[in-house]
This record gives structure tokens, C-alpha cells and sequence, in this order.
């Protein structure tokens, strides 16, 4: 895949049409610059965070698209995962459309969402056949956690608005909350010495298990960070739930440097 050879994806088109649905905002018309004067307040800690990130002087992203490419385990089974997805800040919203194949054969294509305070998933196989769907209050939350996992790592600039707080625990991890559309979520996220994320934890996501959803803590560490164009990204990361049994890691991968791009309004 090269950087800018989106449209021969299928999976990017199936976003796109996923978008056209969304009437999400199509960004500012002057991004604001990130300034000292918006770090005041902040603890020493998320400070280093947003400095290891390169946000200062820069103009504050408000949207975000990216693909992810890795493996994703289902039933015991790990598959070949590829997604593409798309964040907002100006009204906060995630789409992420996922594409496993079963066998290395059967497709399955999921979507996962938060749009207008409502977090949804929908799971089809061969595009077609119902295997997956889940809504309500866990949902919501989850989808809403994950918009914040996403923001630490790909647009730290998400992060400085009203919506968001700030707490410093000590000089490795700082907490987070985010509030939207009634609902509060929060996380923490654990930093090294140059103040880049090795891990962010959150008990406000639901594993979605055979005997149903279990409220369980969630982490993505990160085994290391590389930079493209001057942006630093996280080279590989995990996602974990952590059961009463041990930990269950069940996704894993990177996102592809050449195809994350900033400030693209839903449809660009």
C-alpha cells in the first residue's frame, strides 16, 4: 500500500461510506497554534508528555485518519486484522472499520462507533451475514474510553479542551477524564523518562465474553516509539483485557506511518 493509495481500499471505501452518514463537522476554518499559555496548569508529568509529542507550536489537530494493521484474536483464534478509522475533536466522534479474516478466508468486517454520544458495534460475515452487534450504556462507555486511547497516541492535541482533566499521580503517569454527552470516563497513562506513553489503563470498557459483557480493566502497552514526518508514533502496541484468570491480550500491531494523515474533513 503506498501513503496516498487509499482509493484502490476497499476497506477505506467501506469508511467512507460510513462517514457519509455521520454529518460530523468538516474542522475549523483557522486551526488554533498550541501555545505555552495552553499547558498552564498541567502537572510536570503531562507536560513532558506533550513535549515528547511535539504539540507545542504546532496548530491544534481536530481530526485524524489512520490504518491499523496487525492481528486480532476471536474465539480463541488469532486472524490477520487490517482497519482504517477516523477521530474528531470538535464533536467527539470514532469510526473504526476492521476486516478479519476467518481461516485466512472468510471475511468479516466490523464497525465500531461513537457518533453523537452513542457507542455501537456491528460484526457481518462476507459483508453480509449478521454474526456481531452490540449497543447501550457499555457501549457507550467503551467506545467513548477508546476515543481517549486513541487521542494519547495519535492527536495529544485532542486533549487540551474543557471536556478533558488533567491529574498528575506521579512523576511516570498522570490520570484522565473525559466528559461527553453526560457521561465521564477516565483512564491512566504511564510515561518514560523523555515522557513518551508505554501503557494506558482504564477500567471503563466491557469484554465482550461468552457468558456476556465483564467490566474488566483495559491496557495498550506500547513496545516503542518511531517518528514519520516529524510525528512521533507508537512502532507496535497491544490491547489487553485482564480477567480474573490472567491477561487475555487479543489485538495486536501498528499503525502504518504513511497512511495516518490530520485535519481532513470526513469525506477527505
Amino acid at each position: 500500500m503506498t501513503a496516498a493509495g487509499t482509493p484502490r481500499d476497499g476497506l477505506y471505501r467501506r469508511l467512507r461510506r460510513e462517514l457519509a452518514t455521520t454529518h460530523l463537522p468538516t474542522g475549523p476554518v483557522v486551526p488554533a497554534v498550541v501555545t505555552e499559555a495552553d499547558l498552564d496548569g498541567l502537572p510536570d508529568v503531562a507536560r513532558r508528555y506533550l513535549e515528547f509529542m511535539h504539540v507545542l507550536g504546532r496548530p491544534r489537530r481536530w481530526s485524524f485518519r489512520a490504518r491499523f494493521e496487525g492481528r486480532f484474536q476471536l474465539r480463541g483464534r488469532w486472524m490477520p486484522a487490517i482497519a482504517w478509522q477516523y477521530n474528531t475533536s470538535p464533536k467527539i466522534a470514532r469510526v473504526f472499520v476492521m476486516r478479519l479474516r476467518f481461516a485466512r478466508v472468510l471475511p468479516m468486517v466490523g464497525v465500531d462507533s461513537y457518533l453523537g454520544g452513542t457507542g455501537e458495534m456491528r460484526g457481518k460475515l462476507l459483508g453480509i451475514v449478521p454474526v456481531a452487534h452490540g449497543e447501550g450504556d457499555e457501549f457507550d462507555a467503551g467506545e467513548l474510553v477508546t476515543w481517549l486511547n486513541d487521542a494519547v497516541v495519535l492527536a495529544p492535541s485532542f486533549l487540551l479542551d474543557d471536556a478533558i482533566g488533567w491529574a498528575g499521580v506521579d512523576a511516570e503517569s498522570f490520570d484522565l477524564t473525559l466528559t461527553d454527552a453526560g457521561r465521564t470516563v477516565s483512564a491512566r497513562v504511564f510515561v518514560d523518562e523523555r515522557g513518551a506513553p508505554t501503557d494506558f489503563s482504564t477500567n471503563d470498557r466491557y469484554a465482550n465474553l461468552p457468558g456476556g459483557l465483564i467490566r474488566a480493566r483495559w491496557t495498550t502497552p506500547i513496545a516503542g516509539w518511531t517518528s514519520f514526518n516529524g510525528q512521533p508514533m507508537p512502532s507496535s502496541a497491544q490491547a489487553i483485557w485482564h480477567l480474573s484468570d490472567g491477561p487475555m491480550p487479543y489485538a495486536e500491531g501498528r499503525f502504518v506511518p504513511g497512511s495516518v494523515a490530520y485535519d481532513l474533513p470526513p469525506g477527505g
